[in-house]
């Protein structure tokens, strides 16, 4: 199986603490990496868990809260530093660009690269990249500002060919990505061999839900209902339930109705209060809804 896997780079609310940054997290599909929101310290984390920043071409940015973007100049600071010249994408809510031009016009910087930023419409659902391998799709959020989560789903693989059948049948090069597409071989003898003779089922697609800031409510779950793994905000614990509301977060059990509620396999919860030195009561709240609940923590890699 190809890597497909996330790690969280910070996991900080607001505020950080002198063992915890604001949120960020990198994911790793195939070898490919694509940088999940960029709060402060984002390079120096990249840095410590070892990870190439250049390789680094889709960044996005899920609302303009400063958690969720101040590390951004810094790290398109240090890419053109690095000599960077391949282009950068940026996904974000409106204003990120304005943001960052204001930036660079007062510093006299200019990018070695071109940075292209890819505006995201408030509310809607839609893909908002896809290749061969992969898409990524808008999750609407319901925050103080413009906010969105973010899908990302594999694409169907194609079937996996029987290399003994190759010599078997003597298929000719030429018919092998047609038959790994579920086609069945014609043999120059005009004989027909089936498929699934020749092949075996791929993996299932994969997918990873990042929900971002956002009040309860529960109008993405058919949108995420079933992925593998989700990463969910839960900054407070239900004590702290009238003041989620007034700040449009969750609590940590109602990060585990959602997941309990989506059928997901598996869930992180992260953007933790900076009140909270110890993060067990909140891990508990949310496993009383979703049992399979882990805590969010810096430079660890969760498989998809």
């Amino acid at each position: 199986m190809h890597p497909f896997e996330v790690t969280i780079l910070g996991c900080s609310s607001a505020t950080p603490t002198s063992s915890r940054n604001p949120t960020a997290q990198i994911l790793n599909h195939c070898e490919r990496y694509f940088l999940i929101d960029c709060g402060e310290a984002t390079q120096i984390q990249l840095r410590k868990f070892k990870f190439k920043m250049q390789r680094i071409d889709h960044i996005f940015i899920s609302h303009l809260h400063g958690d969720h973007y101040l590390g951004l100049p810094g790290l398109l600071s240090t890419m053109h530093l690095l000599g960077r010249e391949k282009e950068l994408h940026i996904y974000s809510p409106p204003g990120l660009q304005e943001i960052i031009n204001v930036g660079h016009y007062h510093s006299k910087t200019f990018l070695k690269y071109k940075t292209v930023f890819h505006v995201l419409e408030e509310g809607s659902r839609g893909i908002i990249f896809e290749d061969e391998k992969l898409t990524v799709e808008t999750i609407p959020m319901n925050h103080r500002i413009p906010c969105c989560g973010f899908l990302f789903r594999e694409k169907k693989y194609l079937r996996n060919i029987i290399k003994e059948k190759i010599e078997e049948y003597s298929i000719p090069v030429q018919e092998i990505p047609h038959i790994k597409e579920g086609k069945d071989l014609i043999t120059s003898s005009g004989k027909t061999i089936s498929n699934t003779e020749l092949t075996t089922d791929p993996p299932e697609p994969r997918s990873y839900a990042y929900c971002s800031d956002t009040i309860y409510n529960e109008s993405y779950i058919d949108q995420i209902m079933n992925v593998d793994l989700i990463y969910h905000e839960s900054t407070f614990t239900s004590e702290m339930i009238d003041r989620a509301k007034e700040t449009y977060h969750c609590t940590a059990k109602e990060a585990g109705m959602i997941a309990q509620k989506s059928n997901v396999k598996k869930m992180i919860i992260g953007h933790f209060s900076a009140r909270y030195r110890d993060l067990s009561p909140l891990l508990s709240e949310a496993k009383e809804c979703f049992s399979n609940t882990v805590l969010a923590e810096e430079g660890e890699t969760y498989a998809v």
